[in-house]
């Protein structure tokens, strides 16, 4: 493989369009390149989905080129229509400077920004302070309405409405380029694909404004090979913060994924070179579980590191019945757990609560459908009744091990 940064994108799948390729590329063969990708604070926590550009930003950043990564504690006042047949949320300043801070706290985990490896930045330091008609008078001046009207995320909200307050988003975007690139020298630009116009625009207003020739790159909006959107499951979003969503629950979904994704999740989301992801591409029926393992072990290694990524294995290898005899009750430690007292287990807990409470379903009801369907087990038994009650005398050295479906497990603990 070429050591160029924009080739290993490429071959990995990253690319969905670009400015000018031999432009980029020629740019990333050279001195460092101060790039960067901004992310608005909507949530607490990154989700699967957003791999995708923080693995774009860590092959760039091993390349020898400088991260920066913006938070938009700013435009996610105003609310990005991209993408959105609605109005986003608004979100008080207070809990998006809450948010941003997780946000960047998480980005330090993979781009060791605090280490000096990159830039942390916030666009809320000068979007905030703005004076409006200056910014008008200086920066509105150069956008078109009908070019900014044509623009695919304005197209799709006009017939449902677009409120002014959106309208001034790709504006505010384009400024931080802009801003970035007097800063920190920032000429390339990266995003999802439904970013695209609203990087051009900065690339435009900083040919206009300073003269300069700056660069864009997007990347594609993954759907997995069923049709679900990247980083959702049954059970809910994919969360990357351990504490939203545990790290054998993040094995798990890697582990299951559809065989049809594998070659391309494996590219994506770990940093195994390229002849060892054919090899293990090319394994077919049951030897594809161990290029599943291989995805789950490295994308989790990446996000929770490499004993959270061990553990993980091990509950998950304990728990389908393939480590060695002895060793379940310490390899199920990696598996998510609830305490139960024991009183509770004496008087005899039904299991749909059970299965409600520790989340394996959203809801009793559902537990109840579960059952009927015949997908609901305790200790590997297979359950039919819908009123069964787990009691006491279902405790097991392990503890007692519920699983929905196949593939979803969770272990109930005894307090004493």
């Amino acid at each position: 493989m070429s050591s160029n940064a924009y080739d290993t994108l490429k071959q990995r799948g990253f690319l969905a369009q670009v400015t000018d390729e031999d432009a980029v590329r020629d740019l990333l063969a050279h001195a460092s390149v101060s790039f960067y990708i901004g992310y608005d604070s909507t949530a607490t926590s990154f989700h699967a989905g957003s791999l995708v550009p923080i693995m774009a930003m860590m092959h760039l950043q091993r390349a020898g080129h400088t991260p920066v990564a913006l938070v938009g504690g700013g435009t996610t006042m105003v609310g990005d229509p991209s993408g959105k047949t609605e109005m986003r949320q608004m979100l008080s300043e207070a809990q998006i400077r809450a948010n941003g801070a997780r946000l960047h706290a998480q980005l330090d985990r993979y781009l060791h920004l605090s280490e000096g490896q990159g830039i942390a930045v916030d666009n809320a330091d000068w979007l905030l302070s703005l004076n409006y008609i200056a910014f008008l008078r200086e920066i509105g001046v150069h956008f078109s309405v009908n070019r900014m009207l044509a623009a695919e995320a304005y197209k799709q909200r006009l017939e449902r409405g677009l409120s002014f307050i959106e309208f001034n988003y790709q504006l505010l975007q384009a400024y931080d380029y802009l801003t970035l690139y007097r800063r920190h020298g920032c000429t390339l630009q990266m995003g999802g694909d439904d970013q695209w116009g609203n990087i051009l625009a900065g690339v435009d207003l900083i040919r206009r404004v300073d003269g300069a020739t700056v660069h864009a790159m997007t990347f594609p909006l993954l759907t997995t090979a069923s049709g679900a959107k990247m980083g959702k499951s049954a059970g809910g979003a994919i969360w990357l913060d351990a504490d939203m969503l545990s790290p054998y629950d993040f094995y798990q979904y890697w582990v299951n994924c559809d065989d049809r994704d594998v070659e391309r999740f494996l590219k994506l989301f770990t940093f195994l070179p390229l002849d060892e992801i054919a090899r293990l591409a090319a394994l077919e029926g049951a030897d594809i579980r161990a290029a599943k393992q291989a995805l789950a072990f490295h994308a989790t290694e990446i996000t929770h590191g490499t004993q959270a990524a061990q553990d993980a294995q091990a509950a998950a290898q304990a728990a389908f019945g393939v480590a060695a005899a002895g060793s379940g009750g310490a390899a199920l430690d990696g598996m998510p757990s609830t305490t139960v007292a024991r009183e509770r287990l004496v008087e005899g807990v039904p299991l749909t609560t059970l299965m409600a409470e520790t989340q394996l379903v959203p809801s009793r009801g559902q537990a109840r459908r579960l059952i009927q369907q015949g997908g609901a087990y305790v200790n590997d038994q297979r359950i039919s009744d819908v009123n069964a009650v787990v009691g006491e005398a279902d405790l097991t050295p392990e503890g007692i091990l519920l699983r929905a479906g196949k593939k979803r497990y969770h272990r109930l603990l005894v307090d004493d």
